[in-house]
């Protein structure tokens, strides 16, 4: 499966994140790929905000490495320089019971389940192209 969406802006981008939110049920794994400044975590943040409460406060997990919100993990795997990390940060427990977003995944690749969903980010300026795939 592949579906594909022009955003024009942080709105368009915010409101592709709140129904997308809608889709997922745990245990999912959400792979989010794409460079600096694509939107990666606030995509992160929304869809938590949906499913918790606009009020939820959602900081990027770049410093704690993941962060927890009642059956959502959010890790960021930036600063993860070795695989083996990944048991001690408790991926592999999430990834069995969560909706588990996961900025800067390739490090986890070995861990993710076959059937994660895979969110490419891309774009300029304001704009975004988003690819969703499913294996």
């Amino acid at each position: 499966m592949q579906k594909e969406y022009d955003l024009k802006n942080i709105d368009e981008t915010r409101a592709f994140a709140r129904e997308f939110a809608h889709t997922l049920n745990a245990p999912v794994v959400v792979a989010l790929h794409g460079d600096l400044g694509m939107g990666k975590s606030e995509i992160a943040r929304t869809i938590i905000q949906e499913l918790r409460g606009a009020d939820t406060v959602v900081p990027s997990p770049t410093f704690t490495i993941v962060q927890s919100y009642d059956g959502i993990s959010h890790f960021d795997l930036y600063r993860i320089n070795d695989g083996s990390e990944l048991v001690e940060i408790g991926l592999g427990h999430a990834i069995q019971k969560d909706i588990t977003l996961i900025e800067w995944p390739d490090i986890a690749n070995d861990m993710l389940p076959k059937d994660t969903i895979h969110v490419y980010i891309t774009g300029t300026g304001d704009a975004r192209h988003i690819v969703v795939k499913q294996f």
